[in-house]
């Protein structure tokens, strides 16, 4: 029992990190692409608030929250891998 909550601890820790990296990764992609529309379509006013808009859109998008699968897909695999190793 103590080595389940041990690898439950651990994974969730690291699967916690990987996470935090691509969330990261994921919104500084897309404050380049903001960026790199600004400048192809030469717009005029306030670039900084106009990327926060675009950064805040994206907070509330669908892919800000696909990226919760970090959790899911691993947890998923594991508990499926259990099973069949133990009912089959």
């Amino acid at each position: 029992m103590f080595a389940m909550l041990r690898l439950m601890g651990i994974g969730f820790i690291v699967l916690s990190v990987i996470y935090i990296c691509l969330s990261f990764y994921s919104r500084s992609v897309r404050r380049g692409k903001l960026e790199a529309q600004w400048d192809d379509e030469g717009m005029t006013g306030d670039r900084d608030a106009w990327i926060d808009q675009g950064l805040q859109d994206y907070d509330g998008s669908l892919r800000r929250k696909l990226i919760l699968g970090v959790y899911v897909v691993p947890v998923t695999l594991i508990m499926v891998l259990i099973y069949f190793m133990n009912f089959h």
